[in-house]
């Protein structure tokens, strides 16, 4: 178990994640604890829901038929499908821009815009390769990933070992008190936000390897070597990025637009080149196995079509997602937070359901008949878990807010007013759900907004928005000529 969990978790995204806890405004040592707790927790969770593994040798999407019966687990298998699908549209927009930035490096006279950064077809270029290698692959090729997975995950690892050699010594160690402290809440956000980013999103499938332990297997034994295989490398690498970028806060905003190519533009020529290659390639490998996973999920959901079929289906929805993300979203750290908030409510609550049932799932000896249709053991559905699922996801999602303007279209309802240009003031912050709203809100000098790094350039003063005669451009503005990172400028185009 602890191998299968460290060789998934140790990647270079490990560090991006302890720059986006210390993002939501916590200082190191904050951004260190807050994380530390929030992955050890989560993973905690996935350990426990995968004890139901070695008990039944049932996957655990199969296991929740037992709380929610054979048709009403359709509604978690569905939240499953939403969650495997928006980790797949993550992982093919990185592997798109990581290919298209080794292009840029390579040959800047032909990839590159004048600032050396990646041009907009090459981002296109490579977002059409990777996602037809998905598709064809996970339709023909999937038997090969599978046996291919594992070395791509070690090589994987061992590179991001070689990687952190070069990037420890750059740490600041000077300026890592620089940072102002976050009061409690921002710290409770960072456990939350830490929480989502690793073991909330497995516990829809935590039980997947356990299931081929013996049934005896002891429960402290899959607890704590899951908990263990999960945390460990992820906060590691937590504690190195939240080093970093307290040293160097131009890397959180950097990061924000691109998580991976602002860390890999600190390696040397001779390393970022193979580096760059290996993450490509276990990225695709990655989302070639989650279409796979994803096509079955849309099976468990009661889609009756062929898996060849529902892979289909899930490249169009994946592609779509991927080209928001690339070519629409202002900022990528604001949609990935804003997707990580759904998942954080939709999977947390089934979750909790799930744990709360395995107590009459233990009572019962573990029977594997409750997963059976009604009739044979089981039940159509247990309408007290469907409720309380029902419930708790829209209790949910009315209580979160979301700094992508079209996401918080589903979100937040609980805590705005209806209407076209609503806001809500969060304390100091004000979260406007619409670009009118926010422009007006930005000319408010007494309003922090937490939006990301497009909304900080409007609230600068760039374009139409800076009066005749102030101050010049910010640097960093499409006006100032200085680099503004890759996907504003595609936006601005």
């Amino acid at each position: 178990m602890f191998a299968v969990w460290f060789a998934w978790n140790i990647s270079i995204l490990g560090i991006s994640y302890g720059i986006f806890v210390f993002s939501l405004g916590l200082d190191v040592w904050q951004t260190i604890i807050a994380g530390t707790i929030g992955y050890l927790a989560s993973s905690a969770l996935v350990g426990i829901l995968a004890v139901g593994g070695p008990r039944t040798g049932l996957p655990t999407l199969t296991q929740t038929r037992f709380a929610f019966g054979m048709k009403g687990n359709r509604i978690p298998a569905f939240f499953a499908y939403l969650s495997n699908m928006g980790w797949k549209v993550t992982i093919i927009t990185l592997a798109s821009t990581t290919g298209a930035k080794l292009f840029a490096e390579l040959w800047p006279s032909v990839f590159a815009d004048a600032d050396g950064s990646s041009a907009t077809f090459t981002i296109v270029l490579w977002f059409v390769l990777v996602l037809a290698v998905t598709m064809t692959v996970s339709v023909l090729g999937h038997e090969l990933i599978m046996k291919l997975e594992v070395w791509i995950s070690w090589v994987t690892g061992i590179m991001t070992v070689v990687f952190l050699g070069f990037v420890v010594p750059q740490i600041r160690w000077t300026h890592l008190g620089d940072t102002p402290a976050g009061g409690p809440l921002v710290f409770v956000g960072g456990i939350v936000m830490a929480m989502t980013l690793v073991g909330l999103g497995f516990l829809n499938y935590g039980g997947d390897f356990a299931r081929y332990l013996p049934r005896n297997t002891p429960a402290r034994g899959v607890i704590g070597w899951t908990t263990a295989g999960l945390s460990l490398p992820v906060v590691t690498l937590l504690v190195i990025g939240a080093l970093l970028v307290g040293g160097d806060p131009k890397l959180g905003a950097a990061t924000a637009s691109d998580p991976i190519g602002a860390l890999t533009a600190l390696l040397p020529m001779w390393f970022f080149v193979p580096f760059s290659i290996v993450i490509v390639i276990s990225l695709v490998s990655a989302a070639i196995t989650g279409m796979y996973s994803s096509g079955l999920a849309l099976m468990a959901v009661g889609v009756p079509l062929r898996r060849s079929v529902t892979t289909m289906i899930n490249a169009i929805i994946i592609a779509a997602g991927a080209f928001y993300l690339l070519f629409i979203s202002t900022s990528f750290l604001a949609t990935f937070q804003s997707f990580l908030s759904l998942i954080a409510v939709m999977i947390g609550t089934m979750g909790g359901i799930q744990l709360v049932d395995f107590i009459r799932q233990r009572r019962a000896g573990w029977n594997t008949d409750m997963a059976n249709p009604r009739g044979h053991g089981g039940r159509d559905g247990r309408w007290t878990a469907i409720v309380s699922l029902i419930i708790g996801t829209v209790v949910g999602l009315g209580l979160v807010t979301s700094a992508d303007p079209n996401l918080g279209e589903i979100t937040g309802f609980l805590l705005t007013k209806s209407g076209p240009n609503r806001c809500v003031r969060v304390k100091r912050a004000r979260h406007c759900h619409s670009h009118g709203a926010r422009r007006r809100a930005l000319r408010d000098p007494h309003v922090r907004t937490p939006a990301g790094p497009a909304t900080r350039l409007l609230a600068r003063g760039r374009g139409r928005h800076r009066p005749r005669g102030g101050p010049a451009p910010a640097a960093g503005s499409r006006r100032s000529g200085q680099p503004r990172g890759r996907l504003h400028r595609t936006l601005t185009r």
